[in-house]
Order: C-alpha cells, then structure tokens, then sequence
C-alpha cells in the first residue's frame, strides 16, 4: 500500500525490499542499507506512529532451523546489551497459516559477519538468528508498534560463499519473505491500543488442577513413564508439557504394560475400564473429578432404586461415557429438548435425570423442563450436576457480553465447557472466538475492535491466558481489568494414592515379591 496503509517497513537489502514490495505493494518500503553503520545513521521522523517491521534475511543459529524458515525476535541482542520485543505470536500465527514455518526467539545484531565457531557460540547462548542491522534500528523506533522478521538465508552447515542471488538458499529466503509479506498487512491492520475485560472466575478449576498435579505427583514418585488413560484434562497444551515430562497418554488400557501406573483422567470411566485394569495388575491413580464421582454416584443409585435414568450430555464425550458405563441398561441419553419425546421408559412414575457436568446451564434448564413436562415425577439430583466453574465462567461470560465487542475464549475444542462459553456469549449478543492459545487469534478479527473480554475454560491453565493479554499488547498497548462475578476457593485433595510424604510407594509385584 502507499504510505495510506498504515505500515512501514524497513529493509536493509536492495534485494529484500524488492521481496516485500513484490508481497505488500501498497506498504510504504524504506531501504535503510545493510550493516550496523548504516543502521545506526537510519533516523525516522518523530510523531510517526505507524506500526514498523524490520524485514530481511538472516543467519540461522539456532538448530533445525532451515534457509526460508522465518524467525520471529522476541528479543533483540546487541552490542548495548538485550531488549524485549513486543510479542509477535498473532503474527506467528498468521504466518503459519499461509503455510509457513516460523519460530520466535532471540536474534543477534553483530557488527560483523558471524562465521564458524561463533555461530556455535551464539546457538549455546540461545540465539535463533543473527543479522546485522535489528538491534540498531530498533533503537530508533521505541515506542512505536514494531515486529522484527528474519529469514533465514544461510546455516551454520551450510554458510554463505556465494554473491547473494546465486545461492539456492536465497532463492528460499526471497520466496519465504514475499510470502510472509502478504500477511503484513493483515497485522498491521489490527494494531491499535485496546482494553482487555478479564473473565472472573476463569481458568483451570478445582478438579483440572488436582488431575494435573496427580499427573506430576505420580512422574515424581513412580517415575517416568505414567501412563494415562484419555487425555487427563482436554486441554492440548497441558497434555504437550506432561507427555514432556514423560507422560505417555493412551486410548485404551491394552496400550499400557501389564504391571505399569495408570492414571484415570478427570472425565472418569466406567465400571467395565475398572475391572480390564485389575486384570492386567495395573497401578491405578484416579483422578477422576470429585465432581464427576458425584453424577457416577447418583447413576448407581438411581440404578438400584429401578429408575429409568435420562442423562443429558453430548454423545462420545468421555465423561458421559463413563456415567453410561454405570448403568447401560438404564440410562438413555439425549442431549436436546427435541430428543425428549423419543425416550422410552418401563415406567413413567420411577424417571429419573442427570447431567454432563459441563454443559450450558440455559441449554440444560430448557431439557429439564421438556423432562418435568412429559414426567412430572421424575427424580433428579441432590443438588445441580453442572459443576460450580462451569455455571461460575458461564456468569462471567454473560457479564463480559453486554460491554465488549468480542470475547476470546481460551481452551481447546475437545473441551466441552470451553465451547459452551463461546455459545453463552453468542447467545448473549457478542461475537466469540474460541483459541488454543494466542498464535489462533485472527488479526483481520480485531480489527476495529477496541474492547475484547478473555476468558478460558475450566481446563485451561492461566499462562495461556496471560499470552494472549502479551500477544493483545504486542499489537499497541492494553489497558487490562477485571470483572468478577464470583470467587472459587474449592480445593480438591489429591486421589488417595498419591496423599503422603511424596516417598514412592512400592508396586503390587514388588509388595509380593
């Protein structure tokens, strides 16, 4: 675009301005010169407050890294020392999508060419990149939105001999940098100054952190591997960082060695996966829910009692496959009002419901009373089977909804009540987006939008909602608050086998022995 698009990029190469032109026509391309002395003379008007990126080739450091791989500085390193980076992961993101391989990390400026073993050198200290320019341009436009991306043109295996054009690598770099302008614009249209509406309570709830911890208590004491049954919560990130910590998540129990520890997720499990691990002398750790127990719970008595039972829930959720587990001959599952006048029972007057814990509390409300309608006696629960943290993140939703324009929700899409969070502020009137994490958010989504509420599901740990509050202010500054609606102070003790001194306890075969 013309200087009227709102994005200046500075390029040090002829030939790398050329690739951004050629991938952002409508950018302003200011080329600034190779090397440090003349990025150190590069001045930029005062009062311009257009996001900047920093755009060129680069030397990969860092391993595994590639030539057309693009490198994304979380930090600039320089002669005057080190200095953050507004967080670049929407960017990151955007690139990846349009098929890229990014990474994000530090980047040197040298003021020489870095060769042999000082690359070596640079790859221990933990550099990604090094270039000759970055760090003193940077210097010259504090304060003002700024990304710098690198390409990688050369590696440490394979260095640079040859003039630029005639090297196989440049021909990647160009192509990669091109490519990666096409989505510069993208980004720089979302960037703006924001305020961020936190969700409260929002988060990992009771239960997700007790089965976690189980999950690192049982590593800590037995040692890897653990094996858990289903992913302990539904939360990718969460499963990523336990199967680093020797993890090892399994569909089925014929996939864990007779003998080994087991753990149960929180969703919990039938009867029937109970007794295949006392058959194979599995170790077990339950980490199922106390909350889920609950509804297992109700299952039985219900089914002692003769009653038909309706679970309402979503059909292949492990939580409701577990319940099911419970009583199979009984229960009928539905999972809409419509679905309440199918449901045959031996007797109209012994009916009994439960719920997924996890679901919408509206949604819920309307089948309950579709149920009450067709069978005015039918039984329910003690108290509600929608746990505490997913009406309590419902509330804070319905509050956020009315005064944002959009509301990020942070979790997974197996998780079911990350996706009735996105339901509940849609059904209240604002637009919601539900994310893994920060590189998910769409740059063309937030723009225009000045006011975002975030949110994240009860399996959802708080780092990741933190990153998107960095990714949000790495697109021009936030100003953040809270709204709470309620306050959590439950704590669940672990599961019984994991309650002591934290000394590893000795196995069934070892107790025979």
């Amino acid at each position: 675009m013309s200087a009227e698009s709102g994005l200046l990029v500075l390029a040090p190469l002829s030939l790398e301005a050329r690739a951004v032109r050629a991938g952002a026509p409508r950018a302003e391309v200011i080329r600034t010169g190779a090397g440090a002395r003349r990025a150190r003379a590069w001045w930029t008007p005062r009062g311009d407050g257009r996001p900047v990126v920093i755009a060129g080739f680069c030397g990969g450091v860092g391993p595994g890294l590639r030539p057309g791989d693009v490198v994304l500085a979380d930090q600039l390193r320089g002669p005057e020392g080190t200095v953050g980076c507004d967080d670049p992961a929407i960017l990151a993101g955007a690139l990846r999508r349009a098929g890229l391989t990014v990474r994000v990390g530090p980047v040197l400026s040298s003021a020489r060419l870095v060769t042999g073993r000082r690359r070596a050198a640079l790859a221990a200290g933990g550099a990604l990149a090094v270039d000759m320019e970055s760090a003193w341009l940077a210097g010259a436009l504090k304060g003002r939105p700024l990304v710098v991306l690198r390409v990688v043109v050369d590696t440490a295996e394979r260095e640079l001999r040859r003039p630029l054009q005639t090297v196989p690598g440049a021909l990647a770099a160009y192509r990669s940098l091109r490519r990666a302008a096409e989505v510069l614009d993208e980004w720089a249209g979302a960037v703006a100054s924001r305020e961020v509406l936190l969700a409260g309570p929002r988060a990992s709830c009771a239960g997700v952190r007790r089965a976690i911890e189980a999950v690192r208590r049982a590593l800590a004491e037995h040692g890897p591997p653990v094996y858990v049954r289903k992913q302990i919560v539904h939360n990718a990130h969460v499963v990523a960082e336990l199967e680093r910590l020797g993890a090892r998540f399994v569909e089925e129990l014929d996939d864990v060695p007779e003998g080994a520890t087991v753990i149960f997720s929180a969703h919990g499990v039938a009867p029937v996966v109970r007794r295949a691990a006392q058959e194979r002398t599995l170790e077990v750790i339950d980490a199922t829910c106390p909350l889920v127990a609950k509804v297992h719970s109700e299952a039985r008595r219900f089914a002692r009692s003769d009653y038909d039972i309706v679970l309402i829930g979503h059909e292949g959720h492990e939580e409701v496959e577990g319940t099911v587990g419970e009583a199979p001959e009984r229960i009928h599952l539905i999972a809409t009002p419509d679905e309440v006048g199918s449901v045959q029972v031996r007797d109209p007057r012994r009916v009994a419901y439960l719920t997924q814990t996890t679901l919408a509390v509206d949604d819920t409300a309307a089948i309950v009373d579709a149920l009450r309608e067709r069978f005015p006696q039918i039984a329910g629960p003690s108290t509600s089977d929608i746990c505490y943290a997913t009406q309590n993140r419902q509330d804070a939703v319905r509050s956020l909804a009315a005064d944002c324009e959009l509301i990020l929700v942070v979790g997974s899409r197996n998780s079911s009540n990350s996706r009735r969070l996105v339901e509940v502020s849609e059904r209240s009137g604002c637009p919601a987006l539900l994310i893994d994490d920060a590189s998910e958010i769409p740059a063309q989504l937030l723009a225009g939008v000045r006011r975002v509420g975030l949110t994240a599901g009860a399996s959802a740990p708080e780092e990741l909602v933190q990153g998107v509050v960095r990714a949000l202010d790495g697109l021009g500054g936030v100003s953040v608050s809270e709204r709470t609606v309620a306050s959590e102070e439950i704590h669940f003790k672990l599961p019984p086998e994991l309650r002591g001194d934290g000394r590893r306890r000795p196995t069934r075969k070892e107790v025979k022995t």
